[in-house]
């Protein structure tokens, strides 16, 4: 199956339930650190398999599956069952579905309690002097999130695998079915609750020109051509710079460069990032974090929240918007 298809398959995908592209190919790519003394914020394969066994490093796979349901729609499940098929060696599941969401939400991969989320993550095995290794096995959408949340709960050292699973099995690396013997450890959290924003805080921006919201969708999601929310469109007064746009055509992350040419925004403004449920955003917040960007934040629960409520104001583009007549 050539990339493309592939591609394409992922922009249903992402449309449907708000997430990722496939990856594969090269590590020649957006400056994943392969150095054997430091970890940046985006590692290789090959970093992770010389760093696989440092005592300190936790391996977390995030992976969470798009399936057809049987009425045609998409909808998503917990990975685990793809985490057992197979998975790095050592790693831990992360559940994006489960542990590291809250269950009394009615919205999907709603942010838990800071104090749940930590203990969540001590449980596999993240201390507060751990290193953290994240990937999925879609690409790293699902991973950015829990980097994402990471950082809300004021841990910095975890890292994106670059090209996700994919990468890893491509060059020849081993998986493993067998479960971790990680011990849990004590994760204390140090909230910057700035990160996430909320609707409230989304409506207020839209007046604020201080403020730069950004919708992570596809551009036909974010034209209304697309609808798979309540209510089709973007939020008013948002630009789209959709997640797809940062991978290149191995499905790697692009160069810094390029980064910064396809998501350049004003750094002295504030930056919203939202999608349909905080996946693909949060895929857009860690790449402008790693281009400098100072004030970013994340509304998670994104459209799914916001084109529920006719009160939160949309807009979409016409024909006439696009071509000028």
């Amino acid at each position: 199956m050539s990339f493309h298809s592939c591609a394409s398959k992922a922009v249903v995908l992402l449309l449907a339930a708000l997430l990722a592209t496939a990856s594969w190919g090269s590590d020649e790519h957006a400056g994943a650190v392969n150095s054997t003394d430091t970890m940046d914020s985006l590692v290789s394969a090959e970093w992770l398999s010389q760093h696989l066994n440092d005592p300190d490093l936790v391996v977390l796979d995030c992976t969470v599956q798009v399936k057809e349901l049987e009425d045609g729609s998409f909808g998503t499940v917990s990975g685990k069952a793809n985490y057992d098929a197979g998975h790095i060696p050592g790693a831990g599941f992360a559940d994006l579905t489960g542990a590291l969401s809250d269950a009394d939400s009615t919205l999907k991969f709603a942010v838990p309690g800071v104090e749940q989320f930590a203990a969540a993550m001590g449980a596999l095995g993240v201390g507060d002097d751990s290193r953290v290794v994240l990937y999925d096995a879609t690409g790293s959408m699902w991973a950015a999130r829990v980097w994402w949340m990471l950082r809300w709960a004021g841990f910095d050292n975890a890292a994106l695998l670059d090209g996700g699973l994919k990468a890893w099995t491509t060059e020849g690396l081993p998986v493993s079915t067998e479960p971790p013997t990680r011990s849990a450890k004590t994760l204390t959290p140090s909230p910057r609750p700035e990160l996430i924003v909320d609707r409230d805080q989304v409506f207020a921006a839209i007046k604020d020109e201080n403020v730069n919201i950004i919708d992570a969708l596809p551009p036909a999601s974010y034209r209304g051509e697309m609808p798979i929310y309540a209510r089709p469109g973007h939020i008013t007064g948002a630009v789209n710079m959709s997640a797809m746009s940062a991978f290149d055509e191995t499905g790697h992350y692009r160069s810094q460069d390029e980064l910064a040419t396809i998501f350049a925004v004003d750094p002295n403004k504030r930056t919203i990032m939202y999608c349909g449920g905080g996946i693909a955003a949060s895929s857009n917040a860690f790449v402008l974090t790693r281009l400098g960007v100072k004030d970013v934040s994340v509304y998670t629960n994104s459209l799914q929240e916001w084109a529920a409520d006719p009160a939160n104001p949309m807009e979409t583009v016409t024909e006439e918007d696009r071509t000028g007549h």
